[in-house]
């Protein structure tokens, strides 16, 4: 139990670092759904498709490669110098190269040439802080690291609020601004925000000798190469909808799916924190004993708070929908919230899952499963459609994750069972599934509504009180 409270109380602060941001994200996107129509919109997204592929393909799985050797090595500086200059390295070669050519690759990714370039500046910096940040969570600095966090969302922020909103409203006289390219605001405050990221960390730089080692670089890399497969799947399972829907439907038709997906953030922060709390932690207690008996605890703690979360959403999704995206143009792709929320959850149990492959070494599987997933939303959204609509991008996202998750599932128990209270989890899934479905055909009556919510919580509460006062009391 004492383990547990531990990595719960590593999740809550790391949690902080994706909690707030995220609820700051939340703050913005009225604002942008305001300011931008569903058009501009959706070049925002499609902005953000392409920075999360790069960031994949920038870091080639480096950050887990670096927690794994780190963790169990005995030359600790020596594997933090080999990746940070690894990636900086890399980094800087791909700045020089793509800047070449930066007017042709604009012209392809469908972006304006000002846009591209603000892009390579965002990319540029955000790689080569991960090493860095990475060392902050493996040294168990999470004060630190959420400071550094928080620091970066709140300049990005406030940039946002004064270029499209206190600008225009005070009208404020600026010689270089464009009231008729708004968007353009996003990604220059991004770009400021980055840049004072990397001046706060550039300290980790200079701090210790840097060496690079060659046998240290090729485990690194051995282990990072199938992680980057992986995570270049992971951004196509999330980002190919917005990236097809646009050449499909429409950009407005785009815009109005992105926005909606945006009211699924409750669920992606709460994957998000758990995973900066998980990765390090399954790592570093990988040797104890009684390792896989706490793996399956955190996992049914883990499904029991998504479920409830799913509940709570969809019970209250019209009040939700109110206040993140309050432009009505953008409610026709409002269908898409319970399906991309289960989605989501069905996800970060794969995460959960995901720690048979990380602490075996056998990396390449999480690149078959998420190739898997990429293939399946690939495919399901090239055929689907145009048959369905926007409904189908939900969906193709949902089949991913789910076949994902039961797949990582199967493997893992042969090679590296962990065991999974099954018959409670996909009770609490399954309790939360039907409680959903009835939430939604309630005509938003939210005394029934509230009603499902507290029946989930009393099932949670009659079957877990024992161990739940066992935890309270250490």
């Amino acid at each position: 139990m004492g383990a547990i409270k531990k990595f719960f109380k590593d999740t809550i602060i790391y949690g902080l670092a994706t909690v707030l941001p995220r609820l700051m994200n939340f703050v913005l996107v009225p604002l942008h759904t305001q300011t931008l129509g569903t058009v501009s919109y959706s070049d925002n997204t499609t902005f953000y498709v392409y920075a999360a592929f790069f960031n994949v393909l920038l870091t080639y799985g480096m950050e887990t490669a670096f927690f794994r050797f780190f963790t169990k090595s005995e030359e600790k500086q020596k594997v933090f110098s080999t990746a940070l200059i690894s990636l900086t390295v890399t980094t800087l070669l791909f700045l020089i190269v793509v800047y070449a050519f930066s007017v042709q690759l604009a012209d392809f990714v469908h972006l304006k040439q000002s846009y591209f370039n603000l892009l390579l500046g965002v990319l540029v910096l955000d790689t080569i802080v991960v090493i860095p940040f990475a060392y902050l969570r493996a040294t168990g600095r999470p004060i630190k690291f959420t400071a550094i966090k928080l620091s970066n969302i709140i300049i990005y922020v406030l940039l946002n609020f004064f270029f499209l909103w206190a600008v225009p409203k005070f009208q404020i006289e600026l010689s270089f601004y464009n009231s008729k390219d708004l968007v353009q605001y996003i990604f220059i405050a991004n770009l400021v925000a980055s840049g004072v990221t990397f001046l706060l960390l550039t300290p980790y730089f200079f701090k210790n000798k840097l060496e690079f080692s060659i046998p240290i670089f090729k485990q690194l890399l051995h282990y990072g190469w199938p992680i980057m497969v992986a995570g270049l799947a992971y951004v196509i399972n999330e980002n190919f909808d917005k990236w097809l829907l646009p050449n499909v439907l429409g950009k407005d038709i785009n815009g109005a799916y992105s926005g909606c997906y945006k009211i699924a953030v409750f669920m992606t922060i709460f994957i998000q924190a758990f995973r900066l709390g998980a990765e390090p932690f399954f790592f570093n207690h990988a040797k104890e004993k009684n390792a896989k008996e706490t793996y399956a605890k955190i996992m049914k703690y883990f499904v029991i708070f998504g479920s409830l979360m799913l509940v709570f959403i969809i019970a209250y999704v019209d009040i939700f929908k109110m206040l993140i995206v309050r432009n009505e143009s953008y409610w026709i792709a409002i269908n898409i919230v319970p399906i991309v929320l289960l989605a989501n959850l069905c996800l970060g149990i794969y995460f959960n899952l995901a720690i048979w492959y990380k602490l075996t070494d056998k990396t390449r599987y999480g690149m078959y499963l998420s190739v898997v997933g990429g293939v399946i939303t690939i495919v399901f959204n090239v055929f689907m459609i145009e048959r369905m609509g926007f409904i189908a991008a939900a969906w193709a996202t949902l089949l991913a994750y789910g076949a994902m998750m039961v797949l990582s599932y199967y493997f893992g128990q042969k090679h590296y069972a962990v065991p999974y209270n099954l018959k409670r989890i996909l009770l609490y899934l399954g309790v939360s599934i039907v409680l959903s479905v009835a939430a939604l055909n309630t005509n938003t009556n939210y005394y029934i509504n509230t009603a499902l919510v507290l029946v989930f919580l009393a099932m949670v509460l009659y079957l877990e009180k024992e161990e739940l006062k066992q935890l309270i009391k250490r």
